[in-house]
């Protein structure tokens, strides 16, 4: 489907973090825990959203659909990790790399504009409240999620396809613990590849900065609209409906930024190893928790949520326990 360049390279090597042979058993434990936690939460966030009728709104539909790009991002990435800190054969066929990368591109684009869409309805929801309802139709939503994802597959099929049509003539060894552009880029051969290399940088910087752009934007008109609010109490409501994704939003750009400005030194093949975890691992790990502990209505549905799955699971038991006494 990429029409994939035929290379001499058959498979890659991934490095991933073979240089701390004494850390791997501790990698894996916290980034399993971790793993678990980050599905764990995306998946209660999906079913309270799911069961919770006053849920059922645009922010929240977003939500959703941001939990599952979480979900999907993160098993395109950590679970072919958490086995490779386990075995010494860490080899990935050529195809298995690309679609790697492809899906992770996609996966890691789409979060982004979400956050972005997300953005825009807090911007619609405050600044525009009366339009609200027309603006943000459920159709009007379906679009923008819809528009969100294809958006993602774009950026995935642009960036794969630039890379997998690059010649790999010579070393195989991939210094990450996935198929990502920066050391793929250092083991092709030819006159193209810087091209091709700044090509995909100026393009996903852009991406990036433009979605960036965007909510800040909105959040420059929301933080205006709030200002006039002549109430404390105003304010404070009107602002506490966008802590939770002003918070993420935060995280997710922060880190990125630490790990695309950072300077790029000829050691530091190890360091780039480490700082993809923060947004392949810790950012997923985080944004359930923040959405969880900073929204306050989505806390306390998933509270009744699991409260009422308790008492579900303790009423069956005391159900069975009654059936075997009585019989």
């Amino acid at each position: 489907m990429l029409g994939l360049n035929h290379s001499s390279v058959s498979e890659f090597i991934l490095i991933g973090f073979s240089p701390f042979p004494h850390l791997q058993l501790m990698f894996f434990l916290l980034f399993l825990l971790m793993y678990l936690f980050t599905l764990l939460g995306n998946l209660l966030i999906l079913t309270t959203i799911w069961g919770e009728r006053s849920l059922h709104t645009p922010m929240y539909l977003f939500l959703c659909a941001l939990s599952i790009s979480e979900i999907l991002y993160t098993f395109t990435i950590v679970p072919r990790m958490l086995a490779d800190l386990l075995s010494a054969h860490r080899s990935i066929a050529f195809v298995a790399c690309a679609s790697q990368m492809y899906f992770s591109f996609t996966l890691g684009f789409t979060h982004s504009f979400l956050l972005t869409v997300m953005g825009y309805d807090r911007y619609v929801a405050i600044c525009h409240p009366l339009r609200y309802n027309v603006l943000m139709s459920p159709r009007g939503c379906a679009c923008l999620v819809a528009w969100s994802w294809a958006g993602g597959s774009v950026m995935g099929l642009v960036v794969t396809t630039a890379i997998f049509h690059l010649t790999f003539c010579g070393p195989n060894k991939v210094h990450h613990f996935f198929c990502h552009v920066p050391p793929l880029v250092k083991l092709a051969c030819g006159g193209n590849v810087s091209t091709v290399a700044l090509g995909l940088g100026l393009v996903c910087i852009t991406a990036l900065l433009g979605c960036c752009l965007l909510i800040l934007l909105s959040y420059a008109s929301i933080i205006a609209t709030i200002l006039r609010i002549p109430s404390a109490e105003g304010r404070h409501k009107a602002f506490s409906t966008c802590a939770s994704h002003l918070t993420v939003v935060v995280v997710h750009y922060g880190f990125a930024s630490v790990i695309y400005l950072k300077s790029k030194g000829p050691q530091s093949l190890e360091g780039d190893t480490l700082m993809a975890v923060t947004y392949t691992v810790l950012t997923p790990f985080l944004s359930p928790i923040i959405f969880s502990l900073r929204n306050k209505e989505l806390k306390s549905a998933m509270k009744r949520t699991v409260l009422s799955r308790l008492l579900l699971q303790s009423s069956r038991r005391g159900w069975f326990h009654g059936r075997e006494r009585g019989g």
